[in-house]
């Protein structure tokens, strides 16, 4: 029955199909236009669409030279050198002597120093020189060839130091001075250090050349800290079995391990290394130019003027143009009457033993009261060092600080303190100072002086302002080099970790700027020309900074993929769907018209 049924269903509906209309058949025009509508989208999506938004949304990258970059960060190119120029002048010996003293003393430092980035080269000065000497080749006394004591003597390199010898008959033991403000050491001596050439044994040589290295013991500590921290350590431990200066023993013991591969400093005494760590916390980062501010600051009316310009002028700006082949400085000065001090700090307490008011230690980092003294942070075009002159009241001076008894102090990364007492005839009369002349002012010039070098990084010894000059700069162009280095290596990094930020010609501009200074930086320095290095090196620096920090390509780091996705897919979607749709019928009508024609 129920198979009957079906039989019946199926009929009744093959009936229905057959008399339903059908659509007449389409004539092959009307197949050739649907197509060419059809093939004419498609042609108009890839042939033109396409490429202009290829065009329009493609991301420029321009070359750039990754390896030589990495090359750079990883210490490979370049193996900074620091060879010093040392001139012996000794006018009252003869220069076969003179060459004796220089020969014997170079052998003494080359056996004590196994530190071989940073050693020094003796050379005879140049009043023994004759005019042709790289040509002259008479013999000398100790069966040498005077032209060999010239070999590798170059007049461009800068001279470190200048060594004079003079013998004094009522010496005993020899003895050095290093002169004030000049880069010139005297080392007195009795006649009798002076042996025959008969002799094996130097005891003037000795003597010079523990002083060399006394001299330049903090600066060899300072260089070998920087590089213990960079890559390029690496490549100087490949040289060198060890990589610790052993004249930084002359005033601390060594310990510990010689690795500075991985930025250890154990190969310094911990004392030493510990100094270090505190000069580098303390000191400001390079900049091409700082901003100095020099503020007056007192609780009362008074002092109602003071001479600053002309103690600038006279104690402070000497210092300024001396090192400003290092970095630039900007001045301006202020006064504040009615500076209160800050509410956190104590009010002194008179120590009538000593007769001064002291100020406790605690209280020193809220001295400053940066609520109502006007103490900006950001003045001037770089980083602001402030320099605070403070004139207590005569009823409470002198005042000091506790325990040290010191009237300055500084504070890192900022400035510096100084307490300018009144004089004690007017303490004692208690009256107020009306003015403060220039001679009153020189004291805190002066420690002010002292606590710039120590914001610029120079080191404590040598005492003498001109060699410190001289180690800033050697350490700056050192640590310039290996900023720059590193900055190309975080560059090649970025460039190879994010496939779609952009990288403009003008990234690719200062890249090549970077790595054309770089190798001049490092040129200079292994010829012993510092200050060109420098000057490269801060080029460098300012390409490296400037290509890093490109507005245009900062921004696509944060313009991921997902977000394209976003924005496209609407944008698509309502296009895309049936131009596919319509290439796919297509595709099957003339699929089936091939099989049904088979």
């Amino acid at each position: 029955m129920e198979d009957n049924q079906r039989k019946v269903v199926t009929i009744a509906n093959e009936a229905a199909a057959v008399s339903r209309p059908q659509p007449p058949p389409e004539s092959g025009d009307s197949i050739r236009v649907r197509q060419l509508v059809i093939l004419s989208f498609w042609a108009i999506v890839v042939f033109l669409g396409l490429p202009i938004w290829w065009w329009t949304t493609s991301i420029h990258r321009a070359r750039l030279p990754l390896h030589e970059m990495m090359d750079w960060a990883k210490g490979k190119a370049c193996r900074p050198t620091f060879p010093l120029q040392i001139v012996v002048e000794a006018p009252s010996l003869q220069e076969h002597e003179v060459l004796r003293i220089i020969r014997a003393t170079q052998h003494a430092l080359d056996d004590h120093n196994d530190f071989s980035l940073h050693h020094l080269r003796l050379r005879l000065g140049r009043h023994y020189r004759p005019a042709n000497f790289s040509q002259q080749q008479r013999p000398s006394e100790d069966g040498g060839q005077i032209a060999e004591q010239y070999e590798g003597i170059d007049e461009t390199k800068e001279k470190a130091l200048t060594i004079r010898l003079l013998p004094q008959t009522s010496l005993t033991a020899a003895r050095a001075e290093l002169q004030a403000h000049s880069t010139l050491l005297h080392i007195m001596y009795p006649p009798n250090l002076v042996p025959p050439a008969s002799s094996t044994s130097f005891p003037l040589a000795t003597f010079v050349a523990a002083q060399l290295q006394d001299v330049f013991a903090e600066e060899q500590a300072i260089i070998a800290y920087t590089l213990s921290a960079s890559p390029m350590s690496a490549s100087a431990q490949q040289s060198s079995a060890s990589s610790a200066p052993s004249s930084l023993t002359s005033t601390t013991a060594a310990a510990g391990s010689q690795d500075y591969r991985y930025g250890t400093v154990r190969a310094l005494a911990p004392e030493l290394a510990a100094r270090l760590a505190k000069r580098t916390t303390r000191a400001l980062k390079y900049a091409p130019t700082y901003h100095i501010t020099i503020s007056l600051f007192s609780p009362n009316a008074w002092p109602s003027s003071w001479n600053i310009e002309s103690a600038v002028a006279e104690y402070l700006a000497p210092l300024l143009n001396s090192a400003s082949g290092i970095s630039n400085f900007t001045i301006d000065t202020q006064t504040q009457l009615y500076a209160n001090l800050s509410p956190s700090v104590q009010q002194p307490q008179y120590d009538a033993g000593r007769g001064v008011w002291m100020l406790r230690e605690e209280d020193l980092s809220g001295f400053i009261n940066a609520a109502e003294w006007p103490l900006s942070p950001s003045m001037g075009a770089g980083p602001t060092l402030n320099f605070v002159i403070y004139v207590p009241d005569p009823s409470t001076a002198p005042l000091v600080v506790e325990k040290s008894q010191a009237t300055s102090w500084l504070i890192p990364q900022w400035g510096g303190v100084v307490i300018l007492n009144p004089p004690s005839s007017v303490v004692s009369l208690a009256t107020p100072v009306s003015s403060l002349s220039k001679e009153d002012i020189q004291p805190a010039l002066t420690v002010f002086s002292h606590q710039l070098l120590s914001f610029l990084g120079a080191p404590q010894s040598p005492s003498t302002i001109p060699l410190q000059l001289q180690t800033l700069t050697r350490v700056r162009a050192a640590s310039l080099l290996l900023s720059a280095s590193s900055t190309m290596g975080s560059l090649a990094n970025l460039t190879v970790a994010l496939p779609s930020i952009a990288i403009p010609e003008t990234v690719s501009t200062a890249v090549d700027i970077t790595l054309e200074h770089l190798e001049k930086t490092c040129a200079a320095l292994k010829d012993g020309k510092f200050n060109l290095a420098l000057d490269n090196a801060k080029t460098a620096e300012m390409a490296a900074e400037r290509g890093f920090f490109e507005k245009s390509m900062v921004g696509q780091v944060y313009f991921p993929d997902e977000h394209k996705v976003a924005v496209y897919l609407p944008l698509l979607g309502p296009v895309g769907v049936p131009l596919i749709m319509s290439g796919l019928k297509e595709l099957r009508r003339l699929w089936m018209t091939r099989q049904s024609g088979s």
